[in-house]
């Protein structure tokens, strides 16, 4: 019986630290935004990350389309599988 007297009001501390901690996380936005971080991963942003200098390719981000075939590196290949040589004759 003595028991019950320790568990009572330890079983009240540890529902109030609960409460208080979800009051803590409503009050910091921390439900506000449930399915932003779900959907934000299935953005493409890792061309915008690139700096220009470092690019290998010059797409055109508007329409997704490389350089002329003139402008491309001796050897490299074109999307449609033809190379830079095979393209300037």
């Amino acid at each position: 019986m003595k028991i019950v007297l320790l568990l009572i009001p330890l079983t009240l501390m540890l529902v109030s630290l609960g409460i208080l901690l979800f009051v803590w996380a409503v009050r910091n936005g921390q439900y506000d935004d449930l399915e932003g971080p779900a959907h934000r991963i299935l953005y493409d942003d890792d061309q915008d990350m690139i700096p220009d200098e470092a690019r290998q390719d010059n797409e055109d981000p508007t329409t997704g389309a490389g350089p002329p075939p003139s402008d491309r590196p001796p050897g490299s290949a074109d999307p449609s599988g033809a190379s830079a040589q095979e393209w300037s004759r």
